[in-house]
């Protein structure tokens, strides 16, 4: 008996350890938890997301989590499908915006798009894992509003003038990009949101600001 229940207590081991592996490697070969793949091929590259709004608890509490790094893969099918619903969210009539950040879609990810301001016709591009290595001293003010704050914007005296970024491409190279006045605003704005803040924090430090002077 004790043998019997050694053995049964080995292989009961063994297969723990083999769902864990497995279920470790899914998640490393796609970069996404199997609840967050599922959520992101649930439809065509084409469909957007839902927007999450502060308005909601739930949709609050995920707005409000600071987001992992991706790993960039353009091999990747979940990834490169949550790319570009992604784009088909920020470019969409009911959620059209200059800019969009994974975590409002619900995906805790270090992914945006940005409306280049600054570049000829003005095109949407994405960027992985950015992060805003240097800001100016000089400060630009600017009404921003969000796509999670429905029906609201805000005057904003904080934002650097000029920005130092380092990113990833889908085809994972590392590149460094100097940006400057209101397309600077766009990348600080998102990625804010990949830390969990959001334009309001800024603007509740500037009202602070204004009454100690």
């Amino acid at each position: 008996m004790v043998y019997i229940k050694t053995i049964t207590l080995v292989v009961t081991l063994v297969l723990l350890l083999f769902t864990s592996c497995s279920s470790s490697k899914n998640i490393t070969e796609t970069g996404f938890s199997k609840t967050t793949a599922k959520l992101i091929m649930s439809a065509d590259h084409l469909k957007p997301m839902r927007v999450l709004k502060i308005t909601q608890k739930k949709d609050s509490l995920v707005l409000r989590q600071k987001s992992s790094t991706v790993i960039p893969d353009k091999n990747n099918i979940v990834l490169r499908n949550f790319i570009k619903r992604l784009y088909a969210t920020v470019t969409d009539s009911a959620s059209m915006g200059v800019g969009i950040a994974a975590p409002q879609v619900g995906v805790l990810k270090q992914i945006i798009w940005v409306q280049r301001f600054d570049k000829p016709d003005f095109p949407f591009e994405v960027y992985l894992n950015p992060k805003i290595e240097n800001y100016s001293k000089s400060k630009q003010t600017v009404k921003e509003g969000c796509l999670s704050i429905p029906n609201r914007s805000e005057t904003l005296n904080t934002r650097a003038e000029n920005i130092l970024l380092t990113y990833h491409t889908l085809e994972n190279k590392q590149l460094t990009e100097s940006v400057s006045g209101f397309t600077a605003v766009i990348f600080q704005h998102e990625i804010d949101h990949l830390n969990g803040i959001l334009y309001l924090d800024h603007l509740q430090r500037d009202i602070a600001n204004t009454l100690q002077q």
